[in-house]
């Protein structure tokens, strides 16, 4: 607990006031430039470790480059090769790559800058590498974003007009707006942060050569959230259970759907959309840790059993998250349910905080766990969501 004084301090930092007060002010309301949020910052990655990264077969990239005399846009989508980015030409163009925080710890280790916000809701970094002019257009984001300035410098424009255009375009692959009036405008320098909420059109270029972190927020939409919980009640329904007209009268217009039936079929829609506590966590748990996932962790090849468990923690070996498993949990009485991506496992509240507060933990708390509880890690390292360290 010691550590929690520190942490909010650091939160402060970056913010430029208290977590409270941002969330308050400026979360889902308005934009918040803040100079010097990480001072003296400098990039743990460089232009050319994100052009390999690119070419990662798992790894998601695109490269938009921009003709200016034209206004023509062009899109290609990863894997890479290298000799790919000796043909481009010597400006107007951007290579960015989803999910680095997966890929580097230092990348991921930025990511504890923002925990003021549940895990849950925060996707990933990404990362983009622009050259002189480089850009991908004017845009608007449906989620939460902070662009972090990582190297360089890159000048944002964006409006807060409330009545912005926000129309797409029809002659290029990415979404970009077809009329832009800017009401701001700031060059960002390392170590420089602007927090746009969703829904705020935006256009950043490259002065130079720049790298810009996005660290995005998730934000499934109502579609999406109503379609996957059809899809949950839909399984647990009996087949038995089924549309029933008891009171059906003589019909006048045997073509018609008539305003008894479509009651009908709205009372069992209703009854169904309804969800208590319980049934929303079942549901929402395993969605939420899945949804949008990249990749998913893969099975250890033999699983470990409790001895040879218990041997590699004496030795002093770490339990290591896999940065590609989504953790959260929910409180169930005086227990949890800890949701690792789409799954669910119960175990106690204690070790649920303890696996979802760091990515690494020492085997000496490990080994002062309770039997049941480190079952639970084994399962889990079974399942490919933690490792232990060499």
């Amino acid at each position: 607990m010691s550590d929690w004084p520190r942490f909010w301090r650091v939160m402060s930092d970056l913010l430029g006031m208290p977590p409270a007060r941002f969330l308050r002010d400026y979360w889902q309301k308005k934009p918040l430039l803040i100079r010097g949020a990480l001072p003296n910052f400098v990039s743990p990655i460089t232009a050319n470790d994100l052009a390999g990264l690119a070419c990662e077969e798992m790894a998601l990239s695109r490269l938009i480059t921009h003709t200016p005399k034209t206004d023509r846009w062009t899109l290609r989508n990863g894997p890479f090769a290298e000799g790919d980015f000796a043909t481009l030409p010597k400006s107007h163009w951007t290579l960015l790559v989803q999910d680095v925080d997966k890929w580097d710890a230092n990348i991921a280790a930025l990511l504890d800058q923002f925990r003021f916000i549940p895990d849950w809701r925060i996707d990933d970094v990404m990362v983009s590498y622009a050259v002189d002019g480089g850009s991908v257009g004017a845009h608007v984001d449906q989620y939460d974003v902070f662009l972090l300035q990582a190297a360089g410098t890159r000048r944002w424009q964006i409006s807060t007009a409330a009545d912005a255009p926000k129309e797409f375009r029809s002659d290029v692959e990415l979404k970009l707006l077809t009329e832009f009036k800017p009401t701001d405008e700031w060059l960002l320098q390392p170590g420089d942060m602007l927090y746009l909420p969703p829904g705020v059109p935006h256009h950043g270029t490259a002065i130079g050569e720049c790298l810009t972190f996005s660290i995005g927020l998730r934000a499934p939409s109502h579609a999406e959230l109503f379609g996957d919980f059809a899809d949950f009640v839909a399984e647990r329904l009996p087949e038995e259970q089924r549309y029933t007209d008891s009171d059906l009268s003589a019909a006048r217009f045997p073509g018609e759907i008539d305003t008894s039936a479509l009651q009908n079929v709205q009372k069992i829609l209703a009854t169904i959309g309804t969800a208590d506590e319980q049934q929303l966590r079942t549901w929402f748990g395993p969605f939420i840790t899945r949804y949008r996932n990249a990749h998913a962790p893969a099975p250890r090849p033999r699983s470990l059993t409790d001895a040879a468990l218990r041997k590699r923690l004496l030795q002093g070996h770490r339990l290591q998250r896999n940065p590609w498993t989504r953790l959260a949990y929910a409180k169930v009485g005086k227990a949890a349910e800890l949701y690792t991506s789409g799954d669910t496992q119960a175990c106690s509240l204690a070790l649920a905080r303890l696996l979802t507060a760091t990515r690494e933990i020492d085997a000496a708390v490990l080994l002062q766990l309770a039997p049941d509880e480190l079952d639970t890690v084994r399962a889990l390292l079974n399942a490919g969501h933690f490792g232990i360290s060499a």
